[in-house]
């Protein structure tokens, strides 16, 4: 299962801002990054986290998650297009268990994580 997503913009990172409250200006402001020591704004972790959690519910309703826990392993840069993917690890006892996983086109891993959902996908 796979959500392919379109390139990162700058405008992408200032709304997921303004929705999520999350104003660390090494996300939004070219200067501030740079002087963090990146060559360019990067997205927020928890927006790859909740691109993730889109892949998610278009797999079943929010209801049928029972546990969605992720890793963050690498930072997105700004026009890289995330590909969140979702494979079944088993399914044990009426819950399917996942690996989850994005990656950028380079093979970049940026998120690792997992989830457990009630019944078969």
């Amino acid at each position: 299962m796979k959500l392919e997503l379109p390139p990162v913009s700058r405008t992408t990172l200032a709304l997921y801002a303004g929705a999520s409250g999350d104003h660390n200006p090494i996300h939004i402001d070219l200067d501030a990054a740079r002087n963090a020591g990146f060559d360019d704004v990067f997205a927020h972790g928890m927006l790859s986290m909740a691109q993730l959690g889109r892949l998610l519910t278009d797999l079943v309703p929010q209801r049928r998650i029972r546990s969605y826990q992720v890793r963050f392993t690498s930072i997105t840069p700004v026009l890289a297009e995330p590909v969140c993917e979702a494979s079944v690890v088993k399914v044990e006892d009426g819950l399917t268990h996942l690996d989850l996983v994005v990656s950028l086109q380079d093979g970049t891993v940026t998120l690792r994580g997992s989830a457990i959902i009630e019944g078969d996908l």
